[in-house]
């Protein structure tokens, strides 16, 4: 057994900032299935949010009021406002830490417009993305990762976690992994655990995500009775690179990219005239799939995978290389394109999860709509709900989000070490976990987990994508609880015990299933059309019955539904128009 005064487990943006917090005034470590530099936080593209007015005048109060109206007013309004306001020193702590951003030519920290940012509380597009050309999320991991060698924190590097050790259900006490190289389960004991494990979109076919987003935390959570929160709400960013997922960043728009159809047209002028291809990414989303299945796609064929032409020719060679060098270096790579000369093939891809592990502005825990807090746990990063996102991010305030609630939860952690006891930990932690690894190896024959796995990414793709409706809801419900009954069958083919991939994908299999079916549920119990949750059958918002959070709360095959109440208390919900 390993004893820590803190568990971090995940090693992204999140991850790391609260290790470094956590590590100035306790012994802290980092659990991650991956080496740190190579989490996900690295494909993060185009920028950092943060009110500078270091190009265009600009304020935290204008930055929160286009969260709060681009999550579609379920963000909880006073996170929102430390989200803006705590963005300033953010920026300049990465600064400070060695960060290198582009500059204007006075040396200042250069900033570009993103989709839904605004001044003045929507009457212009404003540049507010921080930027390291289009490499960002990469500077910040590489950033922290170097700050907390420099601080000794302790890496657990490739190990893979599998339950939460809990004390009467209310207090944390630690988790079980799987130490990959070998096979071997450890306990790892500690006063605080924070989960910051990212995102979940390997439940989709089509996704931006690696391959190792599989939401390990908010499952772990899900099976020890803690809610999950939002979870209808998954957004699909409009540019991915057409039948791979690989994401065109918003920072093309962003340096004035321009979406067009089969016409030539630049089709947004039709939907958000203000904002035009700058607009929340769930309208803009929705409006290439409108262009689809309109016959206005490229092919014009009308079918799903049908697509639209992002235009950055008119660009030129100098800014796609000195601001975009990545985004043109994939275009190359992966279609065999300069976007200098060419349109860029774009549709839409399964990208964040705005829903996740419920937490407080302190990162802690809470398991229940009156705000109960699970004592010593906490949760940071796209696999927690603040909820600073509501019903739809923005583009550039994931990045926001792990950097300032990273931060505040690793403080809070460093003052609430200091007045526990140490965990109690019995001999029989580990048990439920080595109980599931021995069943998924003890040597009979069973259904192959990537058939699982490509039939549960197909439904969730074909029935809770971008639209939706009850009857293809309830169709996913169905085949994802089928599926989750022949992977209890399920065995590993590989009988090694050193980097047992197959072992590694079929616990990550699981972690996929449950979400999958927690998602559905959710999505099929919300019956109204708010930010990325689109419904063909509920097509308005409905503030009078829906302007509330789900909580799920799983239940072995079946997902029980409460609520927890919305912060409204700055700005009235409003019609949401661009």
């Amino acid at each position: 057994m390993h004893a820590f005064d803190t568990i971090i487990v995940g090693s992204g943006g999140a991850g790391l900032y609260a290790a470094l917090e956590a590590s100035q005034r306790s012994r802290t470590a980092v659990l991650s299935k991956l080496y740190p530099i190579r989490s996900h936080t690295g494909a993060a593209q185009g920028g950092i949010s943060a009110a500078l007015g270091n190009v265009e005048e600009d304020k935290p109060e204008w930055h929160a009021y286009d969260t709060v109206k681009g999550g579609d007013y379920l963000v909880d309004q006073q996170a929102a406002k430390i989200l803006a306001e705590e963005a300033i020193q953010a920026v300049y702590d990465l600064e400070n830490r060695g960060l290198p951003f582009n500059r204007t030519p006075e040396g200042r920290i250069d900033q570009r417009r993103f989709g839904g940012h605004t001044s003045n509380f929507g009457k212009a597009p404003v540049k507010r993305a921080c930027y390291a050309a289009d490499r960002t999320g990469h500077m910040i991991l590489q950033t922290l990762y170097q700050q907390c060698i420099k601080n000794e924190v302790t890496f657990f590097d490739e190990y893979q976690v599998v339950d939460l050790i809990m004390k009467d259900g209310t207090s944390c006490q630690g988790v079980v992994a799987v130490e990959l190289s070998t096979g071997t389960l450890h306990v790892l004991a500690a006063k605080a655990v924070l989960f910051a494990t990212g995102g979940f979109g390997r439940i989709f076919k089509i996704t931006s995500n690696a391959f190792a987003n599989t939401g390990d935390g908010p499952a772990v959570c899900a099976r020890r009775g803690i809610p999950l929160m939002d979870m209808e709400f998954f957004q699909f960013h409009p540019t991915g690179i057409m039948g791979l997922g690989i994401l065109i960043s918003e920072a093309v728009r962003g340096e004035g990219g321009i979406l067009r159809n089969r016409d030539g047209e630049r089709f947004m002028e039709r939907y958000t005239p203000t904002l035009l291809d700058l607009a929340p990414r769930d309208i803009v989303a929705r409006s290439i799939l409108t262009e689809i299945r309109a016959g206005r796609g490229i092919r014009g064929d009308r079918k799903i995978d049908d697509y639209v032409h992002l235009d950055a020719t008119h660009l030129g060679k100098e800014t796609l290389n000195a601001k975009l060098p990545d985004i043109s270096s994939f275009c190359q790579t992966y279609l065999g394109i300069d976007p200098a000369d060419a349109p860029i093939p774009v549709l839409p891809t399964a990208h964040y999860a705005m829903g996740g592990i419920p937490t407080d502005v302190h990162g802690r825990v809470v398991m229940d709509g009156k705000g109960t807090i699970v004592e010593g746990l906490y949760a940071a990063g796209e696999c927690a709900c603040v909820s600073v996102h509501g019903a739809n991010r923005l583009g550039t305030n994931s990045l926001l989000d792990l950097v300032v609630f990273g931060r505040r939860a690793g403080q809070h952690i460093g003052d609430y070490v200091k007045q526990v006891d140490k965990p109690t930990v019995g001999k029989d932690a580990a048990d439920v976990a080595r109980s599931w690894i021995d069943r998924l190896t003890d040597g009979k024959s069973g259904p192959h987990g990537g058939h699982i796995t490509e039939e549960m990414q197909t439904v969730m793709m074909e029935n809770i994508g971008i639209y939706r409706n009850s009857g293809d809801m309830q169709a996913a419900v169905d085949t994802i609880n089928q599926l989750r009954e022949r992977y209890r069958s399920a065995r590993v083919q590989d009988t090694g015990k050193q980097f047992n991939t197959d072992l590694l994908e079929l616990i990550e299999l699981g972690n996929l299933l449950d979400l999958s079916l927690i998602t559905a549920a959710s999505a099929l119990n919300r019956k109204e059309s708010r930010g990325a949750h689109s419904r063909e059958d509920f097509t308005e918002r409905d503030d009078d019955n829906w302007l509330k959070h789900t909580l799920a709360y799983l239940e072995g095959d079946t997902v029980h539904i409460d609520y927890k109440a919305v912060d409204t208390s700055i700005w009235e919900p409003k019609p949401r128009t661009y």
